[in-house]
């Protein structure tokens, strides 16, 4: 299904609990380790650190944790050439980018630069959010339509989109 040679980004996009972050690590763990997870969430309340415990949790041997919250193309640059990598997840990304009141569009231009080159089987996770309805406020408007585009811009690179429902992904390239 995705390439996972050296040189290949899979874009796993999909609503929330769709099975994403755990269909791409299944993906991840079907090339050679060792494999690295970039996670880009912030544990701002137990709900949260619950979250990110399960997903560590599901996680053995061979993984390697960078904490990415901001700085994520930094971090996909400091990797070794060749190695499997898991981004998850580009949404919670572009919210930390909003609530610090970043230059967006700056940041997800240097992010689909980086992703553009990718020097190993890259694995990128994000949300689909724009199948509801419109929102009723201007920041949530506001992230959607960021969010849109950025999940565009990183598909328009991808040598591979999923699309997760129920569980099940879906090839879309």
């Amino acid at each position: 299904m995705p390439d996972r040679a050296a040189g290949a980004l899979t874009l796993v996009i999909g609503g929330a609990r769709a099975g994403k972050s755990a269909h791409a690590e299944s993906l991840v763990t079907a090339c050679p380790p060792p494999w690295s997870y970039i996670a880009t969430a912030q544990a701002y309340d137990d709900e949260m650190r619950q979250r990110i415990a399960l997903h560590r949790s599901r996680r053995g041997a061979g993984w390697t944790t960078i904490d990415a919250p901001l700085d994520l193309a930094g971090a996909i640059g400091a990797l070794p050439d060749g190695q499997p990598v898991l981004i998850d997840c580009l949404t919670l990304w572009l919210t930390n980018h909003m609530l610090a009141d970043h230059d967006v569009e700056a940041e997800c231009r240097r992010l689909a630069d980086v992703l553009s080159r990718p020097r190993g089987p890259w694995f990128v996770v994000s949300n689909e959010v724009g199948q509801g309805i419109v929102p009723d406020n201007a920041l949530a408007r506001r992230f959607r339509d960021a969010a849109g585009r950025l999940n565009q811009d990183v598909a328009a690179v991808a040598g591979t989109v999923l699309l997760m429902v129920a569980g099940l992904p879906l090839k879309v390239k």
